[in-house]
Protein backbone atom coordinates (compact mmCIF):
# COMPACT_ATOMS: atom_id res chain seq x y z
CA UNK A 1 0.00 0.00 0.00
CA UNK A 2 1.09 3.33 -0.80
CA UNK A 3 1.15 6.07 2.17
CA UNK A 4 -1.67 7.63 0.65
CA UNK A 5 -3.75 4.67 1.14
CA UNK A 6 -6.12 4.85 4.11
CA UNK A 7 -5.48 2.60 6.67
CA UNK A 8 -7.23 1.74 9.78
CA UNK A 9 -7.78 -0.11 13.16
CA UNK A 10 -10.43 -2.70 13.96
CA UNK A 11 -12.46 0.23 15.96
CA UNK A 12 -12.28 2.27 12.32
CA UNK A 13 -9.72 4.80 13.69
CA UNK A 14 -7.80 5.98 11.02
CA UNK A 15 -3.95 5.72 10.84
CA UNK A 16 -2.37 8.94 9.35
CA UNK A 17 1.30 7.79 7.44
CA UNK A 18 2.99 10.41 10.44
CA UNK A 19 2.15 11.43 13.42
CA UNK A 20 3.80 14.58 14.87
CA UNK A 21 3.25 17.16 18.14
CA UNK A 22 -0.05 18.53 16.63
CA UNK A 23 -1.62 14.90 16.50
CA UNK A 24 -0.44 14.46 20.35
CA UNK A 25 -1.32 17.69 22.99
CA UNK A 26 -2.21 15.71 25.96
CA UNK A 27 0.14 17.07 28.85
CA UNK A 28 1.39 13.71 30.74
CA UNK A 29 1.07 13.94 34.66
CA UNK A 30 3.39 10.81 36.38
CA UNK A 31 2.15 7.45 36.93
CA UNK A 32 0.58 6.74 40.30
CA UNK A 33 -1.11 10.32 39.63
CA UNK A 34 -4.62 11.19 38.82
CA UNK A 35 -6.22 9.65 36.14
CA UNK A 36 -3.21 7.11 36.04
CA UNK A 37 -3.39 6.99 32.30
CA UNK A 38 0.22 6.13 32.79
CA UNK A 39 -0.16 3.61 35.55
CA UNK A 40 -2.01 3.19 38.83
CA UNK A 41 1.87 3.01 40.76
CA UNK A 42 4.31 5.42 40.58
CA UNK A 43 7.14 2.84 40.27
CA UNK A 44 5.26 0.00 38.02
CA UNK A 45 7.12 -2.90 37.41
CA UNK A 46 10.11 -1.63 39.17
CA UNK A 47 8.49 -2.03 42.38
CA UNK A 48 6.69 -5.53 41.66
CA UNK A 49 6.74 -6.98 38.22
CA UNK A 50 3.35 -8.29 37.06
CA UNK A 51 1.73 -11.65 38.10
CA UNK A 52 2.53 -14.11 35.78
CA UNK A 53 -1.35 -16.48 36.17
CA UNK A 54 -1.28 -18.91 33.67
CA UNK A 55 -4.61 -20.01 32.94
CA UNK A 56 -4.93 -23.83 33.80
CA UNK A 57 -7.63 -26.59 34.71
CA UNK A 58 -8.33 -29.90 32.79
CA UNK A 59 -10.13 -33.12 33.86
CA UNK A 60 -10.32 -33.85 37.30
CA UNK A 61 -9.28 -32.41 40.51
CA UNK A 62 -6.08 -34.57 40.62
CA UNK A 63 -4.90 -33.44 36.71
CA UNK A 64 -5.81 -29.44 37.87
CA UNK A 65 -3.62 -30.09 40.94
CA UNK A 66 -0.47 -31.54 39.11
CA UNK A 67 -0.57 -29.08 36.29
CA UNK A 68 -0.56 -26.28 39.25
CA UNK A 69 2.14 -27.72 40.62
CA UNK A 70 4.07 -27.87 37.73
CA UNK A 71 4.00 -24.08 36.88
CA UNK A 72 4.23 -23.05 40.14
CA UNK A 73 7.84 -25.24 40.15
CA UNK A 74 8.87 -23.17 36.96
CA UNK A 75 8.65 -19.78 38.12
CA UNK A 76 4.41 -19.36 37.71
CA UNK A 77 3.84 -16.41 40.48
CA UNK A 78 0.02 -16.93 40.45
CA UNK A 79 -3.01 -19.35 39.78
CA UNK A 80 -5.97 -19.34 37.39
CA UNK A 81 -8.27 -21.85 37.75
CA UNK A 82 -10.62 -22.89 34.58
CA UNK A 83 -13.53 -24.66 35.67
CA UNK A 84 -15.39 -26.92 33.10
CA UNK A 85 -18.76 -26.16 31.60
CA UNK A 86 -21.19 -27.88 34.11
CA UNK A 87 -19.33 -26.21 36.85
CA UNK A 88 -19.84 -22.68 34.81
CA UNK A 89 -22.98 -23.83 34.56
CA UNK A 90 -24.49 -25.08 38.19
CA UNK A 91 -24.84 -28.59 36.92
CA UNK A 92 -23.02 -31.32 38.70
CA UNK A 93 -20.79 -33.91 37.27
CA UNK A 94 -23.63 -36.97 37.02
CA UNK A 95 -26.28 -34.50 35.99
CA UNK A 96 -27.52 -36.08 32.71
CA UNK A 97 -26.70 -32.76 30.82
CA UNK A 98 -22.96 -32.87 32.05
CA UNK A 99 -22.75 -35.95 29.64
CA UNK A 100 -19.05 -35.85 27.83
CA UNK A 101 -18.09 -32.59 28.93
CA UNK A 102 -16.87 -33.35 32.52
CA UNK A 103 -13.19 -31.67 32.20
CA UNK A 104 -12.94 -31.11 29.06
CA UNK A 105 -13.14 -27.53 28.96
CA UNK A 106 -11.48 -26.90 32.73
CA UNK A 107 -11.36 -28.53 36.12
CA UNK A 108 -14.99 -30.43 37.36
CA UNK A 109 -15.82 -28.77 40.94
CA UNK A 110 -19.13 -30.26 42.56
CA UNK A 111 -18.21 -30.23 45.58
CA UNK A 112 -15.60 -29.48 48.73
CA UNK A 113 -14.34 -32.39 47.95
CA UNK A 114 -12.70 -31.86 44.63
CA UNK A 115 -12.01 -27.83 45.83
CA UNK A 116 -9.67 -29.96 48.78
CA UNK A 117 -8.30 -31.86 45.85
CA UNK A 118 -7.53 -29.00 43.67
CA UNK A 119 -4.99 -27.08 46.19
CA UNK A 120 -4.05 -30.15 48.19
CA UNK A 121 0.08 -29.31 49.07
CA UNK A 122 -0.39 -25.72 47.59
CA UNK A 123 -0.14 -23.33 50.80
CA UNK A 124 -3.11 -20.66 50.06
CA UNK A 125 -1.67 -18.05 52.14
CA UNK A 126 1.39 -17.67 49.89
CA UNK A 127 -0.37 -17.83 46.33
CA UNK A 128 -2.72 -15.10 44.56
CA UNK A 129 -5.57 -17.21 43.08
CA UNK A 130 -8.21 -16.15 40.46
CA UNK A 131 -10.85 -17.82 39.48
CA UNK A 132 -12.85 -17.83 35.86
CA UNK A 133 -16.27 -18.12 37.04
CA UNK A 134 -19.60 -15.77 36.93
CA UNK A 135 -23.13 -17.48 37.38
CA UNK A 136 -22.01 -19.51 40.49
CA UNK A 137 -19.09 -17.80 41.50
CA UNK A 138 -19.69 -16.89 45.20
CA UNK A 139 -20.06 -20.61 45.31
CA UNK A 140 -16.93 -21.57 43.81
CA UNK A 141 -15.45 -18.58 46.21
CA UNK A 142 -16.71 -20.08 49.56
CA UNK A 143 -15.25 -23.25 48.93
CA UNK A 144 -11.92 -21.59 48.28
CA UNK A 145 -12.35 -19.99 51.47
CA UNK A 146 -13.77 -23.49 53.15
CA UNK A 147 -10.63 -24.99 51.62
CA UNK A 148 -8.35 -22.07 53.40
CA UNK A 149 -9.56 -22.59 56.72
CA UNK A 150 -9.05 -26.25 56.58
CA UNK A 151 -5.58 -25.48 56.01
CA UNK A 152 -5.38 -22.52 58.91
CA UNK A 153 -5.81 -20.00 56.71
CA UNK A 154 -7.71 -17.07 57.56
CA UNK A 155 -9.51 -14.96 55.06
CA UNK A 156 -7.61 -12.17 55.88
CA UNK A 157 -4.49 -13.72 54.26
CA UNK A 158 -6.32 -14.93 51.17
CA UNK A 159 -5.37 -13.04 47.66
CA UNK A 160 -7.14 -13.46 44.08
CA UNK A 161 -9.76 -12.66 41.75
CA UNK A 162 -13.42 -14.22 41.07
CA UNK A 163 -14.63 -12.87 38.06
CA UNK A 164 -18.07 -12.91 39.11
CA UNK A 165 -18.92 -10.61 35.78
CA UNK A 166 -22.43 -11.88 34.71
CA UNK A 167 -22.76 -9.06 32.43
CA UNK A 168 -20.75 -10.14 29.73
CA UNK A 169 -22.11 -13.50 29.91
CA UNK A 170 -25.22 -12.14 28.44
CA UNK A 171 -23.09 -10.13 26.17
CA UNK A 172 -20.83 -12.41 24.84
CA UNK A 173 -19.92 -15.60 26.61
CA UNK A 174 -23.43 -17.31 27.25
CA UNK A 175 -22.60 -18.64 30.65
CA UNK A 176 -25.32 -17.31 32.82
CA UNK A 177 -27.73 -19.41 34.54
CA UNK A 178 -30.08 -16.65 36.39
CA UNK A 179 -31.86 -13.42 34.74
CA UNK A 180 -29.89 -10.39 35.03
CA UNK A 181 -31.44 -8.52 38.36
CA UNK A 182 -30.93 -12.17 40.89
CA UNK A 183 -27.89 -12.14 38.92
CA UNK A 184 -26.96 -8.76 40.29
CA UNK A 185 -28.01 -9.20 43.67
CA UNK A 186 -25.58 -12.42 43.96
CA UNK A 187 -22.42 -10.42 42.78
CA UNK A 188 -23.03 -7.43 45.14
CA UNK A 189 -23.97 -9.85 47.90
CA UNK A 190 -20.30 -11.60 47.65
CA UNK A 191 -18.97 -7.67 47.62
CA UNK A 192 -20.42 -7.46 51.11
CA UNK A 193 -19.35 -10.88 52.49
CA UNK A 194 -15.98 -10.08 51.02
CA UNK A 195 -15.53 -6.62 52.56
CA UNK A 196 -15.91 -8.43 55.82
CA UNK A 197 -14.46 -11.49 55.95
CA UNK A 198 -12.16 -11.73 52.80
CA UNK A 199 -11.07 -7.77 52.67
CA UNK A 200 -7.88 -7.76 50.15
CA UNK A 201 -9.56 -10.36 47.53
CA UNK A 202 -10.56 -8.61 44.40
CA UNK A 203 -14.44 -9.54 44.31
CA UNK A 204 -14.80 -8.80 40.56
CA UNK A 205 -12.93 -9.06 37.30
CA UNK A 206 -14.68 -6.85 35.01
CA UNK A 207 -14.56 -8.80 31.74
CA UNK A 208 -14.16 -7.20 28.45
CA UNK A 209 -11.54 -10.22 27.07
CA UNK A 210 -15.01 -12.18 26.34
CA UNK A 211 -16.22 -9.23 24.77
CA UNK A 212 -13.87 -9.08 22.32
CA UNK A 213 -13.39 -12.70 21.84
CA UNK A 214 -17.17 -12.47 20.47
CA UNK A 215 -16.02 -10.25 17.23
CA UNK A 216 -15.99 -6.80 18.78
CA UNK A 217 -13.81 -3.62 18.07
CA UNK A 218 -11.56 -2.45 20.71
CA UNK A 219 -13.53 0.54 21.42
CA UNK A 220 -16.64 -1.68 21.98
CA UNK A 221 -14.49 -3.61 24.58
CA UNK A 222 -13.44 -0.57 26.45
CA UNK A 223 -16.85 0.75 26.07
CA UNK A 224 -18.87 -2.25 26.84
CA UNK A 225 -16.72 -3.51 29.73
CA UNK A 226 -16.46 0.27 31.57
CA UNK A 227 -20.23 0.31 31.11
CA UNK A 228 -20.70 -2.83 33.05
CA UNK A 229 -18.24 -1.64 35.51
CA UNK A 230 -20.64 1.39 36.01
CA UNK A 231 -23.54 -1.29 37.02
CA UNK A 232 -21.77 -2.98 38.70
CA UNK A 233 -21.02 0.11 40.87
CA UNK A 234 -24.35 1.80 41.16
CA UNK A 235 -25.64 -1.68 42.34
CA UNK A 236 -22.95 -1.47 45.18
CA UNK A 237 -24.36 1.96 45.90
CA UNK A 238 -28.00 0.98 45.84
CA UNK A 239 -27.10 -1.86 48.16
CA UNK A 240 -25.86 0.30 50.64
CA UNK A 241 -21.62 -0.16 50.07
CA UNK A 242 -19.52 2.77 49.97
CA UNK A 243 -17.13 3.40 46.32
CA UNK A 244 -14.32 4.41 48.15
CA UNK A 245 -14.10 0.78 49.95
CA UNK A 246 -15.96 -1.42 47.49
CA UNK A 247 -14.12 0.61 44.51
CA UNK A 248 -10.58 -0.42 46.21
CA UNK A 249 -11.06 -4.42 45.16
CA UNK A 250 -12.83 -3.76 41.57
CA UNK A 251 -10.73 -5.18 38.72
CA UNK A 252 -10.64 -5.21 35.31
CA UNK A 253 -9.54 -8.00 32.09
CA UNK A 254 -9.11 -6.84 28.99
CA UNK A 255 -7.83 -8.57 25.66
CA UNK A 256 -4.72 -8.10 24.46
CA UNK A 257 -5.35 -8.26 20.61
CA UNK A 258 -3.18 -8.14 17.62
CA UNK A 259 -2.85 -4.34 16.41
CA UNK A 260 0.21 -3.86 19.06
CA UNK A 261 -0.15 0.13 19.40
CA UNK A 262 -3.93 0.23 19.49
CA UNK A 263 -4.16 -2.15 22.70
CA UNK A 264 -1.05 -0.09 24.37
CA UNK A 265 -3.32 2.70 23.80
CA UNK A 266 -6.54 0.67 24.65
CA UNK A 267 -5.08 0.08 28.63
CA UNK A 268 -4.22 4.10 28.70
CA UNK A 269 -7.38 4.91 27.70
CA UNK A 270 -8.92 2.49 30.10
CA UNK A 271 -7.46 3.96 32.92
CA UNK A 272 -8.31 7.76 32.33
CA UNK A 273 -11.95 6.92 31.57
CA UNK A 274 -12.30 4.86 34.63
CA UNK A 275 -10.39 7.19 37.28
CA UNK A 276 -13.18 10.07 35.77
CA UNK A 277 -16.09 7.71 35.94
CA UNK A 278 -15.17 6.72 39.86
CA UNK A 279 -14.02 10.50 40.67
CA UNK A 280 -17.32 12.17 38.72
CA UNK A 281 -19.78 9.67 38.88
CA UNK A 282 -19.51 7.83 42.48
CA UNK A 283 -17.63 10.38 44.31
CA UNK A 284 -15.16 8.30 44.91
CA UNK A 285 -12.32 10.07 46.85
CA UNK A 286 -9.79 6.96 47.35
CA UNK A 287 -6.96 6.54 45.36
CA UNK A 288 -7.34 2.82 45.16
CA UNK A 289 -10.62 3.33 43.86
CA UNK A 290 -9.95 5.45 41.04
CA UNK A 291 -7.09 3.98 39.63
CA UNK A 292 -8.30 0.91 37.39
CA UNK A 293 -6.31 -2.52 37.70
CA UNK A 294 -6.61 -4.87 35.17
CA UNK A 295 -5.42 -8.72 34.27
CA UNK A 296 -4.82 -9.38 30.24
CA UNK A 297 -4.80 -12.81 28.32
CA UNK A 298 -3.46 -12.46 24.57
CA UNK A 299 -6.46 -13.01 22.44
CA UNK A 300 -7.65 -16.51 22.07
CA UNK A 301 -9.39 -16.12 18.93
CA UNK A 302 -6.25 -14.42 17.52
CA UNK A 303 -5.11 -18.29 17.32
CA UNK A 304 -5.39 -20.19 14.11
CA UNK A 305 -5.25 -24.12 13.72
CA UNK A 306 -3.54 -23.73 10.20
CA UNK A 307 0.47 -23.09 11.02
CA UNK A 308 0.35 -23.25 14.87
CA UNK A 309 3.78 -22.38 15.67
CA UNK A 310 2.68 -19.10 14.31
CA UNK A 311 0.44 -18.82 17.28
CA UNK A 312 4.44 -18.39 19.71
CA UNK A 313 4.73 -15.38 17.34
CA UNK A 314 1.29 -13.24 17.83
CA UNK A 315 1.04 -14.39 21.66
CA UNK A 316 4.48 -12.94 22.51
CA UNK A 317 3.35 -9.31 20.65
CA UNK A 318 0.17 -9.23 22.01
CA UNK A 319 2.09 -9.91 25.37
CA UNK A 320 3.97 -7.05 25.37
CA UNK A 321 1.33 -4.81 24.61
CA UNK A 322 -0.18 -5.75 27.95
CA UNK A 323 2.91 -4.83 29.80
CA UNK A 324 3.78 -1.99 27.39
CA UNK A 325 0.28 -1.24 28.86
CA UNK A 326 0.93 -1.47 32.26
CA UNK A 327 -1.12 -4.84 33.03
CA UNK A 328 -1.25 -6.03 36.85
CA UNK A 329 -1.07 -9.47 35.79
CA UNK A 330 -0.61 -11.25 32.73
CA UNK A 331 -1.75 -15.24 30.99
CA UNK A 332 -0.09 -15.85 27.38
CA UNK A 333 -2.02 -18.34 25.39
CA UNK A 334 -0.60 -21.98 24.58
CA UNK A 335 0.18 -21.99 20.45
CA UNK A 336 -1.43 -25.14 20.25
CA UNK A 337 -4.90 -23.67 21.77
CA UNK A 338 -7.15 -23.75 18.80
CA UNK A 339 -6.66 -26.98 18.48
CA UNK A 340 -6.98 -28.72 22.00
CA UNK A 341 -6.41 -27.89 25.61
CA UNK A 342 -2.60 -27.03 25.84
CA UNK A 343 0.57 -30.08 26.59
CA UNK A 344 2.70 -29.21 28.87
CA UNK A 345 5.12 -28.46 26.37
CA UNK A 346 3.35 -25.46 24.72
CA UNK A 347 2.38 -24.17 28.40
CA UNK A 348 6.03 -24.47 29.28
CA UNK A 349 6.89 -22.06 26.10
CA UNK A 350 3.48 -19.65 26.91
CA UNK A 351 5.11 -19.30 30.02
CA UNK A 352 8.59 -18.49 29.01
CA UNK A 353 7.38 -15.59 26.68
CA UNK A 354 6.55 -13.97 30.24
CA UNK A 355 9.61 -14.51 31.38
CA UNK A 356 11.81 -13.67 28.55
CA UNK A 357 9.63 -10.67 28.22
CA UNK A 358 10.05 -9.34 32.37
CA UNK A 359 14.20 -10.50 31.92
CA UNK A 360 15.71 -9.74 28.51
CA UNK A 361 13.36 -7.65 27.02
CA UNK A 362 13.71 -4.90 29.67
CA UNK A 363 9.70 -5.51 30.33
CA UNK A 364 10.12 -4.31 34.01
CA UNK A 365 12.50 -1.47 33.79
CA UNK A 366 10.29 1.82 33.40
CA UNK A 367 6.90 3.03 33.36
CA UNK A 368 4.77 3.21 30.36
CA UNK A 369 7.68 3.15 28.10
CA UNK A 370 6.08 4.22 25.32
CA UNK A 371 4.12 7.35 26.81
CA UNK A 372 4.78 10.71 25.09
CA UNK A 373 4.81 8.69 21.72
CA UNK A 374 3.22 10.90 19.44
CA UNK A 375 0.98 7.84 17.77
CA UNK A 376 0.32 6.21 20.85
CA UNK A 377 -1.29 9.67 22.27
CA UNK A 378 -3.02 10.51 19.38
CA UNK A 379 -5.10 6.89 19.60
CA UNK A 380 -5.17 6.90 23.58
CA UNK A 381 -6.94 10.23 22.92
CA UNK A 382 -9.08 8.79 19.96
CA UNK A 383 -9.99 5.40 21.84
CA UNK A 384 -10.95 7.73 24.90
CA UNK A 385 -13.27 9.79 22.38
CA UNK A 386 -15.16 7.24 20.72
CA UNK A 387 -15.85 5.20 23.78
CA UNK A 388 -17.40 7.89 25.66
CA UNK A 389 -19.87 8.16 23.14
CA UNK A 390 -20.72 4.74 23.57
CA UNK A 391 -20.87 4.60 26.77
CA UNK A 392 -22.91 7.55 26.47
CA UNK A 393 -25.60 5.36 24.20
CA UNK A 394 -25.51 2.81 26.51
CA UNK A 395 -26.27 5.42 29.60
CA UNK A 396 -29.33 6.70 27.10
CA UNK A 397 -30.61 3.54 27.23
CA UNK A 398 -30.69 3.21 30.75
CA UNK A 399 -27.49 1.85 31.81
CA UNK A 400 -25.16 -1.92 31.36
CA UNK A 401 -28.55 -4.03 32.34
CA UNK A 402 -31.23 -2.70 30.21
CA UNK A 403 -28.91 -2.27 27.48
CA UNK A 404 -28.12 -5.85 27.51
CA UNK A 405 -31.93 -6.86 28.79
CA UNK A 406 -33.05 -4.73 25.17
CA UNK A 407 -30.36 -6.77 23.01
CA UNK A 408 -28.46 -3.33 21.94
CA UNK A 409 -24.78 -4.53 23.23
CA UNK A 410 -25.37 -8.21 21.25
CA UNK A 411 -26.08 -6.52 18.33
CA UNK A 412 -23.60 -3.91 18.02
CA UNK A 413 -21.08 -6.69 18.79
CA UNK A 414 -22.23 -9.05 16.21
CA UNK A 415 -22.30 -6.25 13.06
CA UNK A 416 -18.57 -5.84 14.37
CA UNK A 417 -17.91 -9.41 14.07
CA UNK A 418 -19.56 -10.10 10.90
CA UNK A 419 -17.35 -6.73 9.50
CA UNK A 420 -14.25 -8.81 10.58
CA UNK A 421 -15.65 -12.01 9.14
CA UNK A 422 -15.81 -10.33 5.57
CA UNK A 423 -12.55 -8.72 5.62
CA UNK A 424 -10.77 -11.95 6.27
CA UNK A 425 -12.78 -13.84 3.87
CA UNK A 426 -12.01 -11.17 1.18
CA UNK A 427 -8.53 -11.26 1.95
CA UNK A 428 -8.57 -7.59 2.95
CA UNK A 429 -7.48 -8.60 6.54
CA UNK A 430 -4.66 -10.56 6.64
CA UNK A 431 -3.90 -13.46 8.42
CA UNK A 432 -0.98 -15.20 8.23
CA UNK A 433 -0.99 -18.93 7.39
CA UNK A 434 -4.73 -18.75 6.94
CA UNK A 435 -5.66 -16.49 3.98
CA UNK A 436 -2.02 -15.16 3.23
CA UNK A 437 1.38 -17.62 3.14
CA UNK A 438 -0.41 -20.76 3.22
CA UNK A 439 1.16 -24.15 3.24
CA UNK A 440 -0.75 -26.93 0.97
CA UNK A 441 0.28 -29.63 3.98
CA UNK A 442 -0.99 -29.28 7.41
CA UNK A 443 1.46 -29.43 10.32
CA UNK A 444 1.29 -31.73 13.01
CA UNK A 445 2.00 -31.36 16.52
CA UNK A 446 1.39 -33.25 19.66
CA UNK A 447 -2.06 -32.69 21.29
CA UNK A 448 -2.76 -32.85 24.88
CA UNK A 449 -5.35 -36.26 25.66
CA UNK A 450 -7.56 -35.81 28.44
CA UNK A 451 -7.46 -39.80 30.18
CA UNK A 452 -10.50 -41.29 29.61
CA UNK A 453 -11.22 -42.03 32.86
CA UNK A 454 -11.31 -39.09 34.46
CA UNK A 455 -14.97 -38.58 33.93
CA UNK A 456 -14.99 -42.13 35.75
CA UNK A 457 -13.25 -40.96 38.78
CA UNK A 458 -15.18 -37.54 39.08
CA UNK A 459 -17.96 -39.38 39.05
CA UNK A 460 -17.85 -41.93 41.73
CA UNK A 461 -16.00 -39.00 43.96
CA UNK A 462 -19.13 -37.03 44.28
CA UNK A 463 -21.47 -40.36 44.85
CA UNK A 464 -18.91 -40.91 47.55
CA UNK A 465 -19.62 -37.50 48.91
CA UNK A 466 -23.64 -37.89 48.74
CA UNK A 467 -23.52 -41.43 50.12
CA UNK A 468 -20.91 -40.45 53.32
CA UNK A 469 -22.65 -36.79 54.19
CA UNK A 470 -25.16 -35.96 56.68
CA UNK A 471 -28.33 -36.13 54.87
CA UNK A 472 -30.69 -34.43 57.65
CA UNK A 473 -27.74 -31.68 57.49
CA UNK A 474 -27.85 -30.99 53.46
CA UNK A 475 -31.93 -31.18 53.95
CA UNK A 476 -31.99 -28.02 56.32
CA UNK A 477 -29.07 -26.31 54.46
CA UNK A 478 -30.67 -26.48 51.20
CA UNK A 479 -33.90 -25.07 53.28
CA UNK A 480 -31.95 -22.51 54.34
CA UNK A 481 -30.80 -21.49 51.27
CA UNK A 482 -34.31 -21.15 49.65
CA UNK A 483 -35.53 -19.13 52.18
CA UNK A 484 -32.71 -16.85 51.80
CA UNK A 485 -33.28 -16.89 48.18
CA UNK A 486 -36.84 -15.38 48.93
CA UNK A 487 -35.80 -12.71 51.17
CA UNK A 488 -33.20 -9.83 50.98
CA UNK A 489 -30.25 -10.96 53.15
CA UNK A 490 -27.14 -11.71 52.46
CA UNK A 491 -26.94 -14.98 50.47
CA UNK A 492 -23.50 -16.36 50.85
CA UNK A 493 -23.59 -16.76 54.51
CA UNK A 494 -26.57 -19.54 54.16
CA UNK A 495 -24.45 -20.79 51.30
CA UNK A 496 -21.49 -21.71 52.94
CA UNK A 497 -22.96 -23.39 55.44
CA UNK A 498 -24.66 -25.40 52.69
CA UNK A 499 -21.55 -26.11 51.18
CA UNK A 500 -19.40 -26.79 54.03
CA UNK A 501 -22.37 -29.52 55.25
CA UNK A 502 -20.91 -31.17 51.34
CA UNK A 503 -23.94 -29.99 49.69
CA UNK A 504 -23.01 -29.95 45.93
CA UNK A 505 -22.82 -26.95 43.48
CA UNK A 506 -25.67 -28.43 41.37
CA UNK A 507 -27.95 -28.95 44.25
CA UNK A 508 -27.38 -25.34 45.53
CA UNK A 509 -27.95 -23.44 41.64
CA UNK A 510 -30.65 -25.88 41.60
CA UNK A 511 -32.38 -24.42 44.44
CA UNK A 512 -31.54 -20.98 42.87
CA UNK A 513 -32.89 -21.25 39.75
CA UNK A 514 -36.56 -22.31 41.59
CA UNK A 515 -36.37 -19.16 43.12
CA UNK A 516 -34.95 -17.10 40.56
CA UNK A 517 -35.89 -18.80 37.54
CA UNK A 518 -33.51 -19.09 34.40
CA UNK A 519 -32.44 -16.48 31.65
CA UNK A 520 -34.03 -17.48 27.93
CA UNK A 521 -31.83 -15.54 25.71
CA UNK A 522 -34.24 -16.80 23.19
CA UNK A 523 -37.02 -14.58 24.70
CA UNK A 524 -35.34 -11.18 25.43
CA UNK A 525 -35.74 -8.29 22.82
Amino acid sequence: MAATDRRETDAGIEIKPVYTADDAETELEAPGEFPFTRGPYPDMYRGRPWTIRQYAGFASAEETNQRFRYLLERGQTGLSVAFDLPTQLGYDSDDRRAVGEVGRTGVAIDSLADMELVFDAIPLDQVSTSMTINAPASLLLLLYELVAEKQGVGGDQLRGTVQNDILKEYIARGNYIFPPRPSMRLTTDLFAYCAERLPHWNTISISGYHIREAGSTAVQELAFTLANGIAYCQAAVDAGLSPDEFGARLSFFFNAHNHFFQEVAKFRAARRLWAEIMRDRFGATNAKAQALRFHAQTGGSTLTAQQPENNIVRVAVQALSAVCGGAQSLHTNSFDEALALPTERAARIALRTQQLLANEAGGTDTADPLGGSFFIEALTDELEQKARELIARVDELGGAVAAVEQGFVQGEIEEAAFRYTQQVESGERVIVGVNHYAEAESEQIELLQIDPQAEARQLERTARVRAERDAAAVEAALARVREAARGTENLLLPLRDALAAYCTVGELCEVLREEFGMYDAQRSP
